[in-house]
């Protein structure tokens, strides 16, 4: 779960957090309102698997508003078979700077 937090915030600054139990509820609470930031996770397509599918996601957070580009990227993507846990589907994705990476094996 988590906290209640607020977050006062003047001309763009965060001038405080308040709520938080631990040091990262401070931290998450001023980067949530000046730069959120998610892990995106979904499936591709796989070609030659005992599965059709592969779920994937990003390596580590990408900015919110690139988050439908992120999936439209991978709209049409379909990788070969084998694909093993940590294998990179995608260097860049939405010109973020973060890979994309397979959550599961598929033989």
């Amino acid at each position: 779960m988590g906290c209640p937090l607020t977050v006062k915030i003047e001309n763009g600054t965060v001038l405080s957090v308040e709520g938080n139990t631990c040091k990262r509820g401070a931290i998450y609470g001023k980067k949530e309102v000046t730069d959120p930031t998610r892990i995106v996770t979904t499936t591709v397509h796989v070609s030659g698997g005992v599965e059709n599918m592969v779920s994937v996601k990003t390596q580590s957070d990408i900015p919110k508003d690139k988050i439908f580009d992120c999936i439209h990227a991978l709209k049409n993507i379909t990788v070969s078979a084998p694909v093993h846990i940590g294998d990179v589907i995608l260097k860049d994705i939405a010109h973020t700077g973060v890979a994309i990476i397979a959550t599961k094996n598929v033989e």
